[in-house]
């Protein structure tokens, strides 16, 4: 050991001794020297073991060496005899004063005692040593006991007497808990929420009309008391870092949980959906007062949800809670992406005492299911009693007012049953969802497609089609184009929000069930809608234009003597386009690449049937043939 710290000191000393090279050039300069400790590659240990070659090294230090020794044993000695002085008066005052009560003075002593003591754990073998540590944990239990027995006399568990007030002597014994065994620590925690929490369960016995969900509040009202009852008699009994009066308020909720679904259970058939979402509603109001006064670091339930207030945005399913006026705003003109503000700060209470409600969704379900299908019939009535709207050659065709409503009632539910339970329910709702998207496709946008313009009714574009030969086939009203365009517009609006909407599902879902959020299909459905539309503005053309066709088809061209003005087909063609085409880019000025989609399909239909109409005017003269191709 000796010979390493020897070692060290050499090695310490070289790197003080050792200089730059320029350094050592400039001294070598002005002290020139043949002395090898002045030399730049002087080695210590090599001089040294040159001028001493055998152990007589150690000899000559061999007593230095032992004065070092018996210089820091002696220090150590004194050191440890100190500690134990310290050690034997501490536990004999630590008796002392635990038998007097004396907490406060405790407090101090009994943390210096067991700092002092760990200095004592390589000596336990010493019986001296060992009995001091033994009569330490002696004094630790007995402290522990009578902490208990004090704070049982004060707040009794069971009988009459009423609970003692705050003491100073209490208070000190929580400081003392602090520094014994953990568990000494819950079981006061335990005793005191339990005791302050028994009136409630008397009072809130399942028999008790005040039980029920209808009284609600009174349950909250009630421990909102018992937290300001706390804070004036016992706010400063207990150290501030023991959290007591959030952990009277967790386990209050913990109670509740478990009375309520103990309750719903019994009265099930009693719960309907006002009722339910009365009860939802004030227990979500409690858990928000909890985190604004609370900050949940005593809540140990992992599998709690948290709620996330999402991002805001004009479209229903990127903002919770948008101001009315905007939301409405947004939905007629079909905005789906705004600047997003930050997200509110978690609750970690949300879903503490409101879970209990989850088994019982499904009232709320069926209830949900049933409004919307009431939603979809009052559509249907006014459409039929208001009529097609009205067409909107300024900003293009108008989205129907239906499609906002009903998306905003969806983002309600979502946001409501997301708030509830992010499980199976979230599912079932999912479905519902479809259920009515297909249901707002098939009876407002596809139901409402003009099937012809003609006052004798029953006549579709296909059999306008078939008409005789030569006959003007009718054609859409400027109304009815705009309807074309209002239900097409509709339909992009319901396919982009639908998009989002299974984002959002997908969002707050549980992850174990994303999977199970598909609204493909009804995507599919309005993208349907769209073709549908596009093909019958095409079909309404296409058909307007069939008569001058047929009438080129029918002259006789090998007779045409001399090339006149533009022939009346021409004519007939270019007035249906100019008639149609503006009116629908108009109509579809929100919607472009759809006007275009109904362009390239005009074209591709109109094309090719009038070449073949052109094979049909043979034969055909030089002549005629100039005034065919006289546009």
């Amino acid at each position: 050991m000796m010979e390493e710290e020897e070692l060290e000191f050499v090695e310490e000393l070289e790197a003080v001794l050792q200089l730059t090279p320029d350094v050592q050039l400039a001294i070598e300069q002005v002290f020139p020297s043949q002395d090898p400790l002045d030399r730049a590659d002087f080695n210590a240990v090599e001089y040294i073991n040159t001028l001493f070659p055998t152990e007589q090294v150690k000899e000559i230090t061999r007593d230095i060496k032992q004065l070092d020794h018996a210089k820091r044993h002696l220090t150590t000695s004194i050191t440890t005899l100190n500690h134990l002085h310290m050690l034997a008066g501490g536990v004999d005052s630590l008796e002392a004063m635990t038998r007097r009560r004396q907490y406060g003075e405790v407090a101090n002593l009994l943390q210096g005692v067991m700092n002092v003591l760990e200095h004592f754990h390589k000596y336990m073998g010493i019986p001296q040593i060992r009995q001091l540590s033994e009569r330490v944990k002696a004094a630790q239990t007995e402290l522990g006991q009578q902490i208990l027995a004090d704070f049982e006399e004060a707040f009794p568990s069971q009988g009459t007497k009423r609970p003692g007030g705050p003491s100073n002597v209490l208070r000190d014994a929580c400081q003392v808990a602090n520094i014994l065994d953990p568990r000494i620590k819950q079981e006061i925690i335990k005793k005191f929420i339990k005791q302050h929490l028994s009136e409630y369960l008397v009072l809130f016995q399942e028999n008790q009309d005040v039980a029920w969900l209808d009284k609600i509040d009174r349950r909250y009202a009630w421990v909102k008391r018992q937290l300001v009852d706390y804070e004036e008699k016992y706010g400063r009994m207990f150290p501030r870092e023991w959290y007591m009066a959030e952990r009277i308020a967790v386990e209050f909720c913990h109670i509740t949980r478990t009375e309520l679904a103990k309750i719903m259970r019994t009265r099930a058939k009693e719960i309907e959906v006002k009722l339910l979402l009365f009860a939802i509603q004030r227990t979500t109001n409690f858990e928000g007062f909890l985190a604004k006064r609370f900050s949940g670091c005593t809540l140990t339930d992992g599998t709690l949800k948290k709620l996330e207030s999402p991002p805001a945005s004009t479209n229903p399913f990127l903002e919770d809670e948008p101001a009315a006026e905007m939301e409405e705003l947004a939905l007629e003109k079909g905005d789906l992406e705004q600047p997003k503000k930050p997200k509110a700060p978690d609750n970690p209470f949300h879903g503490i005492v409101s879970k209990c409600f989850e088994p019982h969704l499904y009232v709320y379900i069926e209830s949900q299911d049933k409004n919307l299908g009431e939603l979809i019939d009052r559509f249907v009535a006014d459409f039929k009693a208001q009529g097609p709207p009205k067409p909107n050659t300024d900003e293009g065709g108008a989205v129907l007012p239906s499609c906002a409503d009903l998306f905003v009632y969806y983002k309600k539910c979502m946001v409501q049953c997301s708030q509830l339970s992010t499980g199976e329910p979230m599912i079932a709702l999912t479905t519902i969802f479809q259920k009515y998207l297909r249901e707002y496709a098939w009876k407002i946008l596809s139901g409402n497609l003009p099937k012809t313009t003609s006052s004798s009714g029953g006549l579709t574009i296909s059999s306008l089609l078939k008409e005789k030969e030569g006959s003007e086939a009718a054609k859409f009203t400027l109304e009815e184009l705009g309807l074309i365009c209002s239900i097409l517009s509709t339909a992009e609006y319901c396919l982009a929000t639908t998009q989002q909407l299974e984002e959002k599902l997908k969002e707050k879902v549980d992850v174990s069930l994303i999977e199970r959020i598909n609204l493909t299909g009804e995507m599919d459905t309005f993208s349907t809608v769209i073709s549908s539309s596009i093909q019958l503005l095409v079909q309404d053309l296409d058909a307007a234009c069939d008569p001058a066709l047929t009438a080129m088809s029918k002259m006789q061209w090998q007779n045409v003597e001399h090339v006149g003005d533009q022939s009346p087909y021409v004519t007939s063609v270019i007035l249906h386009i100019k008639q149609n085409v503006p009116i629908i880019r108009d109509n579809l000025a929100s919607t472009r690449k759809y006007f275009t989609q109904f362009c390239i399909k005009f074209a591709n239909s109109f094309i090719p049937k009038f070449i073949t109409h052109l094979f049909k005017c043979k034969p055909i003269s030089m002549v005629g043939a100039e005034q065919v191709r006289s546009w």
